[in-house]
């Protein structure tokens, strides 16, 4: 029967709207001013959610809940009077091994919030510190090739080959021979050990030397690397300042965008992105019982030191004596152990670290060495009714492994899982910028302005749509009823995807949803004007809406199918602002194409179809 759906169109129209009105109901409860306190190592203490619970009452606080959310507890106030004071209390009393932060939490209740979430907003909406850093990846290449120096002194005189001098040019490394012979046995000797290098012989008459750089591979990973230890060691540091949910994401080749929300004094959070970190190899010492005694009675022995393990904060003794620094590490990198098949960190020295720790781990074989991880802390104390900085130098030991072999310049810790592997090899590489970062775009939005934003795109949108349904209902009658239901299904659908992606709403965001409001009823208009031109033209009803979707449908496809390309372009070329504007456009584009096009055919088909009709409310 002519303009009939099959039930499974209806049953599949009422699953998609339904669906997007779960995920979009999120975003109608608001949010609830919180404080949020995040371990910084390991997990929350089982005693802290009570412990913090005794310190807003003994505050004075008693409009408060506590909850557990994704390895953090959330204090969650009545207003921010509360939740400012509050912060204040459980700063001053729980921020010596946790992070203490201001947030929003999204006040849906607790059914909802395991199905879906509200979507999340961009800088411009919620406030913040927006920078954007560029990496001098030349630099990197550099201080990569600077450290074959050494190695190369050491490797030449372990093979007893004469050279007489090593130095860093413009264009990597050069070494000096005094004759040819030495020359190529050295080159030879290079070649074999060093492969990530291209290595040319030269000849001036006098002098002969051969010129090492990295390979274009090489600088490729280079590149790659210190891209990826950068963002990892700025990730590591802004969680210092107590930010709630920041974002560290690189941005084009070169650089990396940090938005930190809710912090409004970049000379802070400069004073953190900048600060350093460093890691040290030390060799274990005593037992256990020796190291329980040293914490209980505070007597540690002669030339040794006590530390706490990361994973769970009991005692270790190691020596004072350092085998290694972190910035004799080259690279490290998580894998799997060839002969095991167990999980391994692979480390990488520079020579006179290979050098040290071949001489040491020769001696200790079976006895155990520790990985300390040194950084300097930034916290917020308060004094009065002043805030002010204190800078804590913390020492934790994130790893203890037995050394089973003899080490040098590459060797491998096992025994740990893989997340913890993986975890490892990443603090190894961020305990220091890879290479120097420059901020080149520094932007402050304030609370207020955030809200304003947000105010002033929701009241826009919320005029557009008003104007855009006034004007079908009265132009189509009927017909521009039912469009108007496709186009609120259409804003329904648009923030349920935007809520379930991993995507954040900006206010140039806002503005794709505004155009979309305006170019979702196209398609009926295109539908509609060509029922009422087949109408005209003598059609009986039922042929006239038939035709109407069918010669429609192509015209519509071509503008919105050009239109999504634009928007795919914007996104692949576009910066943070454009990329929020394609990612709305484009969700828009896709959402009204099935809400008016199939959404309105199966409301017309159930109301209309197959009904003997002589004219149409259009």
């Amino acid at each position: 029967m002519i303009n009939k759906y099959p039930l499974w169109k209806y049953l599949l129209l009422a699953v998609v709207v339904g669906a997007g009105l779960l995920f979009a109901l999120p975003n109608v409860f608001g949010d609830d001013p919180a404080v949020q306190i995040s371990p910084r190592n390991g997990a929350l203490a089982e005693d802290l959610e009570q412990n913090v619970g005794l310190t807003l009452e003994n505050g004075g606080i008693e409009d408060f809940t506590l909850r557990e959310d994704d390895g953090r507890l959330l204090a969650l106030f009545a207003d921010g009077d509360d939740q400012l004071k509050g912060r204040d209390l459980i700063q001053q009393n729980h921020s010596d091994r946790n992070t203490v932060a201001l947030n929003l939490v999204p006040a849906t209740p607790a059914w909802l919030r395991s199905i879906a979430k509200p979507m999340g907003l961009g800088l411009d909406l919620r406030g913040g510190v927006h920078f954007l850093m560029e990496v001098d990846i030349a630099a990197a290449i550099t201080q990569a090739e600077a450290k074959y120096i050494d190695d190369f002194r050491t490797f030449l005189r372990g093979r007893d080959i004469r050279y007489r001098g090593a130095r860093q040019t413009g264009d990597g490394v050069q070494v000096r021979f005094d004759d040819a012979e030495r020359r190529d046995a050295a080159l030879s000797a290079i070649r074999a050990e060093y492969i990530d290098l291209e290595l040319a012989p030269v000849d001036d008459g006098t002098d002969f030397y051969i010129n090492a750089k990295l390979t274009e591979i090489a600088r490729e990973n280079e590149r790659r690397s210190a891209l990826d230890q950068n963002i990892i060691t700025l990730r590591n540091r802004v969680n210092e300042l107590g930010v709630a949910e920041p974002i560290v994401q690189q941005q084009g080749r070169e650089r990396i965008v940090v938005q930190l929300p809710g912090v409004q004094d970049t000379t802070i959070a400069k004073e953190i992105l900048g600060a350093t970190a460093t890691l040290e190899y030390r060799m274990v010492h005593g037992s256990s019982t020796d190291w329980y005694a040293a914490q209980e009675t505070g007597r540690v022995p002669a030339n040794t030191k006590l530390y706490n393990l990361r994973e769970d904060g009991s005692p270790i003794l190691l020596q004072r004596r350092v085998i290694v620094t972190g910035d004799q590490i080259k690279d490290a990198s998580s894998g799997i152990d060839t002969q095991s098949g167990s999980p391994a960190v692979f480390i990488n020295l520079d020579g006179a670290g290979a050098k040290r720790m071949q001489d040491v781990s020769s001696e200790n074989i079976g006895n155990p060495m520790a990985v300390v991880f040194i950084e300097t802390q930034v916290t917020t104390v308060k004094k009065g009714d002043e805030y002010e900085k204190k800078r804590t130098r913390v020492e934790e030991v994130i790893n203890v492994a037995t050394i089973r072999d003899v080490l040098s310049h590459r060797f491998q810790t096992t025994g740990l899982d893989t997340s913890e592997a993986r975890n490892l090899s990443l603090l190894l590489r961020a305990g220091a910028l890879k290479a120097p970062v420059e901020i080149v775009e520094e932007r402050t939005v304030g609370p207020s302005l955030g809200q304003e934003n947000i105010d002033r795109g929701k009241m826009s949108v919320l005029i557009g749509l008003a104007l855009v349904l006034i004007f079908m209902a009265f132009y189509y009658k009927a017909f521009g009823v039912i469009a108007d239901l496709a186009l609120v299904t259409n804003l329904v659908l648009i923030v349920a995807l935007l809520s379930m992606l991993p995507t954040s709403l900006t206010l140039p965001g806002i503005a794709g949803i505004v155009l979309t409001v305006g170019m979702a009823v196209d398609a009926n208009v295109l539908i509609f004007e060509r029922i009422r031109e087949e109408l005209r033209n003598g059609q009986r009803v039922q042929e006239a809406i038939h035709a109407g979707y069918e010669k429609a449908f192509v015209t519509i496809a071509d503008a919105n199918v050009t239109t999504l390309i634009a928007a795919v372009v914007l996104f692949v070329f576009g910066t943070g602002p454009i990329k929020g504007f394609a990612v709305t456009l484009s969700i828009g584009i896709v959402t009204s194409m099935f809400t008016a096009i199939f959404g309105t055919r199966a409301i017309v088909n159930w109301r209309y179809g197959g009904k003997k009709l002589e004219t149409l409310p259009i």
